[in-house]
């Protein structure tokens, strides 16, 4: 079957195309143990760009998508954040993106294998139709539908149930890791039991929280910490203006503060961090993709004594000073993953918030006549949205709500 659609390659001056492709359908299954099925054909409805989507065309610049591309073929259809329509269940569904031959996708070990729909041997969602594995297909909520369409307002939140489920599970690693790293003490401080302990470490570990960047991950795992932590201190850092509808935007869903960084000094900008936390951090967060993360963090001083960073961020290298990293007990993990039941959460917990306000709509006809420069000269570049997305099939889009 043939569709139009966006799709790497691996070429310099063309690694990303719109034109027709080849749908292929190779039988899949969601976890070890459960059924291999074929995918069932659905249409996707409304389908937001990640900086994934930026990496992988990047990628096939310089020849390096060969691994990603589905068995038999030598592209690779992009895009994973989105909603999409099911004809032969009648209903909108949202793509669970990764599955494989193991025991949980996001954890996959040495002996497993997994796929992630648009981003990895799977063919995904910037396409007139596509095949998902039935049991990958996750429903929404109630009371978004109407005739037969989606409301523009709730289909422009579900292009971020993926790196909202992922910040969800950032919120549980740090949760764990948390009361485990700071347990002990909290026992002799609380005089309570271990048991006590562990619950009330796990909400500690966020008192003094540094976000280093306010991109949407940023933005989102800034937001759940304040719902499920409400006595968090939460400072984001980032370079854009004070006044600029990110920022208020995000200051508005967290309640926290704002530092811009335009300090000369990277030392100017650790004592700013440090005197609005009231201390230095018990929680620092690196989600601006540069090295200036672990700098702030070890370099300058910002994470305290048994804090934890969490290296969320793609690309930069973490260095630390093996002396005092030791003696003042820090922790360092990344990991960038979810599960089902975050997604799930995800999907719940952006029905009813207000991240429809900030995606901003491409046309597509305007997208498909030149994706690499609408990618390049509208999406992922300086000044663009926070979030774009574009509206693949209007049929099933209500623009009224």
């Amino acid at each position: 079957m043939k569709v139009n659609a966006t799709y790497f390659q691996n070429d310099p001056v063309r690694p990303l195309v719109y034109g027709e492709a080849e749908l292929i359908n190779p039988p899949r299954q969601r976890l070890r143990g459960e059924p291999v099925r074929e995918g069932v054909l659905v249409q996707p409805v409304l389908v937001g760009f990640c900086g994934t989507d930026n990496e992988l065309m990047q990628m096939g610049r310089r020849g390096q998508l060969g691994k990603k591309f589905p068995a038999g073929t030598n592209r690779l259809i992009n895009g994973h954040e989105g909603v999409v329509w099911v004809p032969s269940q009648n209903r909108f569904a949202i793509v669970l993106i990764r599955g494989g031959d193991s025991i949980d996708p996001t954890r996959y070990t040495e002996d497993e294998t997994y796929f992630e729909y648009g981003c990895d041997q799977a063919d995904g969602l910037f396409a007139d139709a596509m095949y998902v594995n039935p049991d990958m297909l996750l429903p929404i909520p109630e009371g978004y539908v109407e005739d037969g369409k989606l409301a523009l307002s709730f289909a422009k939140k579900m292009v971020f149930p993926d790196p909202f489920a992922c910040m969800l599970f950032q919120l549980e690693r740090m949760e764990d890791l948390g009361s485990a790293h700071w347990f002990r003490q909290t026992a002799r401080r609380h005089k309570c039991s271990l048991e006590e302990a562990h619950r009330i470490a796990a909400d500690e570990i966020f008192q003094r929280t540094v976000i280093f960047g306010l991109g949407t991950t940023g933005m989102f795992i800034g937001d759940i910490i304040r719902q499920k932590h409400p006595g968090a201190k939460l400072v984001f850092v980032d370079l854009a203006a004070e006044d600029s509808a990110k920022v208020r935007f995000a200051l508005e869903q967290t309640g926290g503060e704002y530092i811009r960084n335009d300090f000369a000094d990277p030392a100017d900008c650790a004592a700013a961090i440090i005197g609005r936390l009231g201390g230095r951090a018990t929680m620092f967060i690196g989600a601006s993709a540069t090295k200036l993360e672990s700098e702030m963090a070890f370099t300058h001083g910002v994470l305290g004594c048994n804090g934890i960073y969490n290296s969320f961020s793609l690309g930069p290298t973490v260095s630390y000073d093996t002396m005092p990293f030791g003696f003042e007990n820090h922790l360092i993990f990344g990991s960038i993953n979810f599960r089902q039941d975050h997604m799930e959460e995800a999907i719940g917990m952006l029905a009813v918030s207000h991240y429809d306000e900030i995606v901003r709509l491409i046309d597509r006809a305007e997208f498909a006549a030149d994706p690499i420069a609408a990618y390049e000269q509208r999406i992922f570049c300086p000044g663009a949205p926070a979030k774009t997305a574009v509206i693949w099939n209007p049929d099933y889009i209500d623009t009224t709500r």
